[in-house]
């Protein structure tokens, strides 16, 4: 997949920050929970005092003193007072039950009478300030504590940003280590389309660097090797052609015409081996595209009869005007040519017809089956009848063209027709 390194960063980046940020969510909701009950814990006293106060029928003016004690007072403006119980934010709220006990005296003598009251105390916070709300049947008071504030968060906060920010310079210092890995993608893509001349090298001793630096070493001596390889085969050719055409010359010197004809085939049939090898060079060394462009199919199988020379009345076609192709014209006209000589030379009657079937490109000849798989026929100076005028070379220079245009070969073999396509 195309950026699946970046894609399993990002991935790893998204879960990592999700992960954190529920970790810290919950530890803020837990230490939260925990300081409200420790402070609600710790304030039962309130409850306590005001069951005394009730139980004891103490003054109002005591009970102030012994709030005081505790940094607590009551809230006595009633405006107020409801203002703070509709528009506070309940953090807790419990139940508690008074034991009121009173010694009475009847017929029989003393006894304790027990009272249970249901009393109700909320912790509450409102403004930036924590009150205690207590309520009985009897009534109810507001407490406030000048000293208590409400839970801040502001240190897990921070400690959460922290943890963010360090996770995201982390992964931008990841993508910075990632950049010369995608430039070095990008040029390879560049080296596999034909561009030799584009340099792998990277500054540096990480590994990223370090493979770099090996594809270059590897680039420069791959480059060394073609460039030998071309003009080794370049150099030969050319040195091939001259004793050719000095022997070709020299043929019509011979005393009969059956020799200059035997002469004659015998350079003929080496330059022809010469013209494929200078084909099958170019094509295995095609190394861009700069040459393809798209044209009417039509028009590269008129130009690929016309190169083979042969008669029109020998081949048929029945292809579409509108069907186009993308292609190098000169080797797509050869490959097409070497198909039309390959089926007149081993059809029955002599005839090719050339067919679009499922959007592919097919020659089908009357004959026999062919005896071999079509991988035997691809490979070089292979043939059935080496008495045919041949060097066994136009199916593999044909493979190697289609394969130049990210096609290959296929052969099937349908009620007495051989059929090969351009698949």
């Amino acid at each position: 997949m195309k950026h699946s390194v970046l894609i399993t960063v990002l991935f790893a980046l998204v879960v990592t920050l999700i992960s954190v940020s529920t970790v810290f969510w919950k530890f803020y909701k837990l230490n939260k929970e925990q300081y409200i009950n420790n402070i609600f814990t710790n304030y039962s006293i309130i409850a306590q005092l005001y069951r005394d106060h009730q139980q004891r029928k103490t003054s109002d003016i005591m009970f102030e003193a012994n709030l005081a004690v505790y940094n607590l007072h009551t809230e006595k403006d009633k405006t107020r007072q409801d203002i703070i119980i509709k528009q506070c934010t309940v953090l807790k709220r419990e139940g508690f039950q008074s034991v009121d006990e009173e010694l009475l005296i009847n017929a029989k003598g003393f006894f304790t009478h027990k009272t249970i009251k249901d009393l109700r105390a909320t912790m509450v916070q409102f403004q930036q300030k924590i009150y205690f709300y207590i309520e009985t049947p009897s009534g109810s008071i507001l407490i406030e504590d000048e000293k208590l504030k409400p839970y801040k968060y502001g240190n897990i906060l921070y400690t959460y940003a922290t943890t963010v920010a360090i996770i995201l310079i982390s992964f931008f210092l990841i993508l910075q280590k990632l950049r010369p890995l995608i430039r070095l993608r990008k040029k390879i893509a560049l080296f596999g389309d034909g561009n030799l001349n584009v340099s792998f090298k990277i500054k540096g001793n990480d590994e990223i660097a370090l493979v770099a630096n090996e594809l270059e070493s590897a680039r420069e001596k791959i480059a060394t090797l073609l460039e030998s390889r071309t003009l080794f085969l370049r150099n030969i050719m050319h040195e091939l052609k001259t004793p050719i055409a000095k022997g070709t010359i020299a043929t019509q010197m011979l005393d009969t015409q059956k020799q200059r004809d035997r002469f004659t085939s015998i350079f003929w049939r080496l330059e022809s081996l010469i013209e494929e090898f200078a084909l099958i060079e170019e094509v295995t060394s095609l190394h861009n595209k700069s040459d393809f462009k798209e044209y009417r199919l039509v028009d590269i199988i008129d130009g690929a009869i016309d190169m083979a020379m042969v008669e029109r009345s020998s081949v048929s076609i029945d292809v579409a005007a509108a069907q186009k192709i993308y292609a190098n014209y000169r080797l797509y006209t050869t490959a097409i040519k070497n198909m039309i000589d390959n089926g007149i030379k081993y059809s029955t009657d002599a005839h090719v017809k050339i067919v679009i079937i499922n959007d592919e490109l097919c020659f089908e000849s009357k004959g026999e089956c062919i005896k071999h798989p079509l991988q035997y026929y691809i490979e070089p100076f292979t043939k059935d009848n080496p008495s045919k005028n041949s060097f066994g070379l136009g199916l593999y220079l044909v493979d190697s063209i289609l394969k130049a245009h990210n096609q290959v070969l296929a052969h099937e073999y349908v009620n007495g027709v051989n059929r090969f396509i351009f698949a």
